[in-house]
């Protein structure tokens, strides 16, 4: 048999496969209950306070936190570190040197050293922006928990600390809080140490598991696919070099941003999430323009550094609340 005849018998039995197989997995993609048992969080949210709401108040301040609950807010996002003397302070940093203008870290220091915030503090995700606040001190994780214990919170683990993800995980289950408290982290490797402490506790896409994602959907595979997650946070990428200006000179050219958006924005994916009751959250939304963009390619929740901003948008527009 010569090769034209072998190639023509393959196509004649692959493409058919092929086709078969697109079909299906397109089919899959829209109607995922087929295959998948949907998840029922404790909690669903649309409005995300970003560190507290740090366009309004001092970032990760209780007054922040208050505020942001006071507007209406569903969910608290913010980021752990643990001092010297082992208490969980809520903060972005390690090193306090943008929040403090004290070149220090937490784990360094003990609770009562802690230096207080700056008066007047930048807001990371709306260049030139700035927010004020009569609350300087640095919270603890255990009183925001105190204050509020309805309130979901996403608990941002930055270093591979066995202590810190100790500590927190013994605070959310003091405090009986496992449904609504969800693990978060862009390190796989910490991530697998958050879920071995606390396997009760929802948790989000970190990076690597984000590029299997976008892999397995792109391939076709993602509808046959078990997901563990409960929610995926990831940027809203029309604000990067327009409300927020990365560090990396990769992420300030537009075509690469450009090409990374055309990727990762893709609605057919966050409704197949949303189906599977994995909740999409994109951040950090400071202008209407982009809360509504978020919610146009099919986020299911926004954060924002303005939780008046937000809780205002959803209230004027009630048909998407």
């Amino acid at each position: 048999m010569c090769m034209q005849e072998r190639m023509i018998n393959f196509l004649y039995f692959f493409l058919p496969v092929l086709g078969g197989y697109t079909l299906t997995s397109v089919y899959l993609l829209k109607n995922p209950q087929i295959l998948h048992r949907k998840k029922r969080p404790a909690f669903y949210c649309k409005k995300i306070a970003h560190r507290g709401g740090s366009g309004e108040r001092i970032e990760s301040t209780m007054e922040a936190f208050t505020h942001a609950a006071e507007q209406g807010t569903e969910m608290l996002e913010m980021d752990c570190h643990l001092t010297h003397d082992g208490f969980v302070v809520v903060s972005h940093d390690e090193n306090l040197l943008r929040q403090t203008g004290h070149d220090v870290t937490i784990s360094s220091l003990n609770l009562q050293d802690l230096p207080l915030y700056k008066e007047r503090l930048e807001v990371t995700f709306y260049e030139g922006r700035y927010s004020t606040g009569k609350d300087r001190k640095f919270a603890l994780l255990e009183d925001v928990f105190k204050k509020f214990p309805e309130m979901p919170i996403s608990i941002e683990i930055k270093e591979n600390n066995h202590e810190l993800i100790k500590r927190v995980s013994d605070l959310v289950k003091r405090y009986n809080r496992e449904g609504i408290t969800v693990w978060a982290s862009a390190d796989s490797t910490i991530m697998k140490q958050c879920w071995k402490m606390n396997g009760s506790m929802p948790y989000s896409f970190t990076m690597s598991r984000g590029l299997l994602l976008l892999l397995l959907f792109y391939t076709g595979l993602l509808p046959f696919v078990p997901i563990g997650e409960s929610l995926l946070q990831f940027y809203l990428m029309r604000i990067f070099n327009r409300t927020f200006i990365p560090d990396e000179a990769l992420l300030r050219n537009k075509l690469v941003v450009c090409l990374i958006e055309k990727i990762t924005m893709r609605k057919s994916l966050f409704r197949h999430l949303a189906a599977r009751g994995i909740q999409v959250h994109l951040f950090v939304c400071n202008t209407e323009e982009d809360i509504e963009a978020a919610l146009e390619v099919g986020a299911t929740g926004v954060m924002s550094d303005y939780p008046t901003l937000l809780s205002s948008y959803f209230c004027k527009n009630r048909s998407q609340d």
